[in-house]
């Protein structure tokens, strides 16, 4: 990765368009990264089936969890696979639909001003060393292009919607992120 490109997208990495999305109320007020995380089936890694669901074409007849996600229509900025390969899902400028019904800093609506990044994994199990790495770079870029996003400024699903979210949950490691984000800058 090497740039945010004029268009909002990361230069070079996979884009992999998603429906999910729709036009910010205000492009310029991104000011906020949110962290979540992501497997499907839960626990399970790999295959296409975050990009399917991403994308609204899950085939939810394929597992029995994926039932329940058959309304849905979800999306992120971004994901960040276990072997630390990003994928892109829609444009920076875009609203992706990461963050449901949030709050932060008392304003609510977080997708208005948030870049959602997902991390494959789960609560409970540890990411790797190469999501780390990427997650990293990923922000650094994004601080540089959206300078509105400090590190003041980067939060978990878990801390915008408490109630209902627990990601990227226990599992994450804050201090090795926020320890390697300072390194060098």
């Amino acid at each position: 990765m090497s740039c945010v490109n004029a268009k909002g997208w990361l230069d070079p990495v996979e884009s992999c368009p998603s429906p999910n999305c729709n036009n910010r109320p205000d492009p310029a007020d991104i000011s906020l990264l949110v962290i979540h995380n992501i497997s499907l089936p839960p626990g399970e890694y790999g295959g296409s089936c975050i990009r399917d669901f991403f994308c609204n074409q899950l085939d939810c007849s394929a597992h029995s969890y994926f039932e329940q996600l058959r309304e849905l229509e979800v999306s992120a900025h971004l994901l960040i696979e276990r072997t630390g390969k990003v994928v892109q899902f829609v444009a920076f400028g875009q609203r992706a639909w990461h963050a449901g019904e949030s709050v932060f800093a008392g304003r609510g609506s977080c997708n208005d001003f948030s870049i959602g990044i997902e991390l494959e994994g789960t609560d409970d199990q540890p990411y790797t060393d190469s999501q780390y790495e990427r997650l990293v770079g990923v922000t650094r870029l994004l601080m540089q292009a959206y300078p509105r996003i400090t590190s003041q400024r980067i939060v978990g699903h878990s801390d915008i919607a408490p109630v209902r979210k627990t990601d990227p949950g226990p599992a994450f490691d804050w201090s090795r992120y926020r320890s390697l984000l300072q390194e060098d800058t």
